[in-house]
């Protein structure tokens, strides 16, 4: 049963992400903060895989925000205040809200990063620069029907983003293909990643070797030979004990866009004209 939710993965979260969001902006009442005053895309065609939003927001105390949606990564949104008299804006957060199959997570991500931003009959940004991540500030982890909170989830949160970092980094390194659909993505890194629960005419062909000795975690014999042929120093017990196994079942989109960071970053240094839509 654990495989297969980890087959359908992919497929559940096309669909339920919007509801998701609609549910947890509802639950913390975040649902009537703000209001959206402008919106602004590069296509008309919303659903356009290639599409980016651009959207203005009021909070109830009239101050406003700006937030950047980019239909390839619907799990995330960068949040930066409106321009300046320069045309300058700065990007302070990046929110975060994915599903896995028993829950949900959700955090915003401190950001540092600046760029010109034209707002008028259409909108005009390019040049955003050094965009760095500095600390997840707060988030919440849904899990069937617990719903964590507070320093628990912080701490939660922020134990999974250095691993994601840490496996990430060693994905890059092994010059993996980029720009995948999400479906792509798991099916070329699960193999790599968990040949223990991948069909065997996919598993890596080094997978197995005399003299390997397995472990049982998670329910699962992993094979400790191959973790050390293959996984840095840094993620071998996190492999062994079957924690990259739950972060890959609930934080897959997570991994995704962390994998897919560099690429985003470069999209948003491009000029982008935005048609007003609203």
């Amino acid at each position: 049963m654990k495989n297969y939710y980890i087959l359908i993965l992919p497929l559940i979260f096309i669909n339920c992400v919007g509801l998701m969001e609609r549910t947890g902006n509802f639950l913390d009442g975040s649902v009537f903060s703000e209001k959206t005053t402008a919106v602004y895309r590069l296509s008309k065609k919303k659903k356009d895989t290639n599409n980016i939003e651009l959207s203005v927001a009021e909070n109830k105390s009239k101050e406003q925000s700006l937030t950047i949606s980019l239909n390839r990564y619907p799990m995330i949104k960068l949040r930066g205040s409106l321009p300046d008299e320069n045309n300058v804006f700065h990007l302070t957060s990046l929110e975060y809200l994915a599903g896995n199959t028993h829950g949900w997570n959700e955090f915003t991500l401190q950001l540092m990063g600046s760029g010109s931003l034209f707002l008028g009959e259409n909108a005009s940004f390019e040049n955003i620069k050094e965009i760095e991540p500095i600390q997840i500030t707060h988030g919440k982890i849904h899990r069937f029907d617990t719903r964590i909170t507070g320093d628990e989830a912080l701490a939660a949160l922020r134990n999974r983003y250095e691993r994601i970092n840490a496996l990430t980094e060693w994905m890059l390194s092994s010059n993996g293909p980029k720009e995948q659909s999400f479906k792509q993505f798991d099916k070329f890194w699960k193999p790599v990643l968990f040949p223990e629960i991948s069909a065997a005419r996919k598993r890596h062909k080094n997978w197995r070797q005399e003299g390997d000795h397995f472990e049982r975690a998670e329910d699962i014999r992993w094979n400790t030979g191959y973790t050390e042929r293959v996984f840095p120093e840094e993620l071998r017990p996190v492999r062994n004990a079957g924690t990259l196994l739950r972060d890959w079942e609930e934080a897959f989109y997570w991994i995704y866009y962390q994998y897919e960071w560099e690429g985003i970053k470069e999209l948003l240094s491009r000029q982008i004209i935005l048609q007003k839509i609203k």
